[in-house]
């Protein structure tokens, strides 16, 4: 499916990504997934160890800028280096881009959304009072059967925001800010595939072993990861985007889990779940922006 870009709007689409090959990223399908709704992707490969830069020149499109970065690995307090490189991608943006798609080296977005999210970005381009566009998540665990539906997490974020020089990637690169406030967004009937917890287990390990060096410079054991401590899941009944298909069929691994096992920690936790799926209501849930 490809979407013609107008004049009158310009899409960017932005992400930054390092040692995708040695951690076993999607990048490749996170740039190629949002690829037909941009002018142009912006991809800020960091200082890497592995193949990443040819990866990403592997995509093949003439949208693609990349450009070369290198990490400051001092930065480890609450994984701010991803908000500083999120940053720099950001700051690579056309100045004359309306919407700047930002995408994470392991989300992908589904074709059959592309409808929604471009009516989103023509409906809301000339109004100023909106700075964003917010996603819903569906985040897979263990295997590509499975996606968490507890609090653990998180439901919502922002993934389309305004060009505009005081917007910058907030803590740990998960949402943005202007000017240190909370961005004015509105609700997209999209959803992002988050594909981060789905791997190898040997890998995944190496993956989180990296993730905290990145977060607090410590070390953790390079064991192969056990998926079974998980607090809930459900099973995925939809269809995977179709850049995921080669991926998903070179899977090299077994994960099973009983969906009707509950492992909450407390009576709160055990209660609100219960609320959210009695009621669809996600009570005193944290909100990385402002609905408008």
């Amino acid at each position: 499916m490809i979407f013609h870009i107008f004049a009158s709007m310009k899409v960017t689409g932005f992400t930054f990504v390092r040692n995708a090959v040695k951690f076993d990223y999607p990048v490749a399908e996170a740039i190629r997934s949002i690829l037909p709704l941009c002018d142009e992707v912006v991809v800020s490969v960091g200082n890497s160890d592995d193949g990443t830069l040819e990866l990403i020149q592997s995509i093949g499109s003439d949208k693609i800028r990349i450009f070369h970065t290198t990490w400051d690995d001092s930065l480890k307090t609450g994984g701010r280096v991803l908000a500083v490189e999120t940053d720099k991608a950001y700051a690579h943006v056309s100045e004359d881009t309306t919407w700047a798609f930002y995408i994470q080296a392991d989300e992908v977005v589904h074709e059959d959304d592309y409808p929604a999210i471009r009516a989103a970005m023509e409906r809301y381009k000339d109004d100023a009072n909106v700075e964003g566009l917010l996603f819903n998540y569906r985040h897979f665990y263990g295997s590509y059967d499975y996606v968490g539906d507890s609090r653990t997490w998180y439901n919502r974020e922002i993934r389309i925001i305004r060009k505009d020089p005081r917007i910058h990637s907030y803590r740990d690169a998960q949402g943005f800010r202007l000017d240190g406030r909370k961005l004015r967004v509105k609700p997209v009937q999209a959803h992002i595939h988050h594909y981060g917890w789905v791997k190898n287990p040997a890998e995944q390990a190496l993956k989180l072993q990296n993730a905290a060096k990145i977060y607090n410079g410590s070390d953790v054991p390079a064991n192969d990861f056990d998926y079974s401590g998980i607090d809930s899941l459900q099973r995925f009944t939809g269809k995977h985007p179709v850049v995921m298909w080669g991926r998903i069929e070179k899977k090299n691994w077994q994960f099973e889990y009983d969906i009707s096992r509950k492992n909450f920690k407390g009576v709160k936790r055990k209660l609100l779940y219960w609320v959210e799926k009695r009621f669809g209501v996600r009570l005193f849930d944290y909100r990385n922006y402002k609905l408008i």
